[in-house]
């Protein structure tokens, strides 16, 4: 075989074992494919077993250059099979099995000619898949030195090895490239199920705290409703009637309420809770005055909504736990400061020590508050009851904004 013919042969054999990179497989099917593969780039030792077979040597020399040829084979098979090292250092197998292909190689070439300097391409394609890139860096270089240094010895007239040089620079290299995509590949997708993790959690966090809003204002107002219908009866049949059917209507609103909170479609307004808030605290008998801007400037859709949430658990804990005769709640915009603010006031019993704790509920609240860039603040009212505070930001200067009373 002469030198031109061989020449393209050996130069393609670096980037066509490119093809054999990649992460373990995974799988019988996975395995007889990649080994489809990568059998067809072996292809490429086609020189030095025509040299093998061409009757130069004896049937002494012959088996042991074809042992020698098969080991090599298989322990590239196995390198190359080996998953994308991900730390400072691979296994020491791997290791162990480079210097076996570089011994292999150095023995072979040596003793049997130019025919076979074609094995440290495939040393240096072993070394950029298996190494670490800090290591594979320095020992592509080596393995092409070596390689040059013993083509000089085997290859007199230089016609050979040169050609060999670069196919073993590009391979080994090519092959760190790949196998850093690899790695970066996988790095991705393994940050890609962390943020779906983390989608996930809270997707369950903000159904939690709607879902705790939700029930907690109706059946507070379901269960103060049916009380006051246990006590008209037997006297007063016309009333507990009614309060039965509010039990009924608030009942199905509650239901609409949870779906369009699962679905996620669901966005409370200032100006629809401070309604409901009007109608659940006079229902538990207690005075209420609400105090609402016409016009809220700034306050945009999800500030809004974060005031409504608040609005509402504060509401549904002054009829559950304040037994107050009076609650106030107030929304006023402070452009200076650049925010809105809701306080809910009530002249109950409030909490027992000097930091009140907070619990599911307002902890919920105080999260919802916070991803719209706000804050709750809670305390004892002057007159030994509970107050509210909920700020948001505004995202343009309010102008002109005029408030709305109610009682």
């Amino acid at each position: 075989m002469s030198v031109d013919a061989m020449t393209p042969r050996y130069e393609a054999a670096a980037p066509a074992a490119a093809g054999a990179a990649g992460p373990a497989p995974e799988g019988r099917k996975q395995v007889l494919v990649r080994l489809l593969w990568i059998g067809v780039w072996l292809l490429y030792l086609a020189s030095p077993v025509s040299d093998l077979f061409g009757g130069r040597y004896s049937v002494a020399v012959s088996i042991l250059a074809g042992a020698g040829l098969t080991a090599f084979v298989l322990v590239y098979l196995a390198v190359v099979f080996t998953p994308t090292p991900g730390g400072e250092r691979a296994q020491r197998w791997v290791y162990a099995a480079i210097g076996v292909q570089l011994a292999l190689s150095f023995g072979l070439t040596a003793g049997l000619g130019r025919d076979w300097l074609v094995l440290f391409v495939y040393v240096a394609v072993s070394c950029g898949a298996a190494l670490p890139p800090a290591q594979a860096r320095w020992a592509v270089p080596g393995v092409t030195a070596a390689l040059a240094g013993l083509g000089g010895c085997v290859d007199r007239q230089a016609e050979l090895y040169p050609s060999l040089v670069v196919p073993a620079l590009l391979g080994g290299f090519s092959m760190l490239g790949v196998t850093q995509l690899v790695r970066t590949m996988r790095e991705l997708r393994e940050a890609r199920r962390t943020v779906a993790q983390l989608a996930a959690t809270e997707e369950r966090l903000r159904l939690a705290r709607d879902l705790h809003d939700l029930l907690g204002h109706s059946l507070s107002l379901i269960t103060l409703k049916s009380e006051l219908a246990g006590r008209m009866l037997p006297a007063r049949p016309e009333d507990a009637a009614r309060q039965v059917a509010d039990i009924e209507q608030v009942s199905r609103q509650a239901l609409v309420d949870v779906r369009k909170a699962v679905s996620g479609y669901r966005r409370p307004t200032l100006a629809g809770e401070a309604a409901a808030a009007r109608g659940a605290l006079a229902s538990a008998g207690v005075a209420v005055r609400v105090h609402v801007p016409d016009l809220l400037p700034g306050l945009d859709r999800d500030a809004e909504g974060a005031l409504a949430w608040a609005l509402r658990e504060a509401a549904t804990n002054v009829v559950r736990h304040s037994g107050a005769a009076l609650c106030v709640c107030a929304v006023t915009l402070d452009p200076a400061a650049g925010q809105a603010v809701l306080t809910v006031s009530d002249d109950g019993r409030g909490p027992a020590g000097a930091a009140p704790a907070r619990g599911n509920g307002l902890t919920g609240l105080a999260e919802r508050l916070a991803l719209a860039g706000g804050t709750l603040t809670t305390d004892r009212a002057g007159d030994g009851g509970f107050t509210l505070r909920a700020t948001v930001p505004l995202s343009t200067a309010v102008v002109g904004a005029t408030p709305r009373s109610g009682g």
